[in-house]
């Protein structure tokens, strides 16, 4: 997972991006349903690389060669702090093929959800 890791920190949503898979399945931390395919879920990674303030991984859980990862990040939006983790799985390709986000806590997840619908609402 180093490369998306290293994509994600350097904020190249590009790269970031280009490793999901064509069909991925992104699971968001405040939306019910999942969002798919790579062209659904490349604007969502952008908007929340410009969400996001000062945004850095400080975890990462799971073996080199391990098809499941865990990223543990720290971010603020505003003046919430945020702590999350990106569970992401790789395909037989090496793919990420399902990526979920879970943050916590409570007021900052609802801080997160009026930010992006916000960001989102402005493309």
């Amino acid at each position: 997972m180093h490369s998306f890791r290293a994509a994600v920190e350097a904020q190249d949503m590009e790269a970031a991006t280009a490793l999901l898979s064509a069909d991925v399945v992104f699971h968001s931390p405040v939306a019910f349903q999942p969002y798919r395919g790579r062209d659904v879920v490349a604007p969502i990674l952008k908007a929340v690389a410009r969400v996001f303030e000062d945004f850095h991984y400080v975890r990462e859980i799971g073996a080199p060669d391990s098809a499941d990862h865990v990223l543990v990040f720290r971010a603020r939006i505003g003046d919430r702090e945020i702590e999350g983790a990106d569970f992401l799985h790789v395909d037989d390709t090496g793919a990420i093929d399902q990526f979920t986000v879970m943050v916590r806590p409570l007021s900052a997840a609802h801080a997160l959800a009026a930010a992006m619908q916000a960001e989102l609402g402005r493309q």
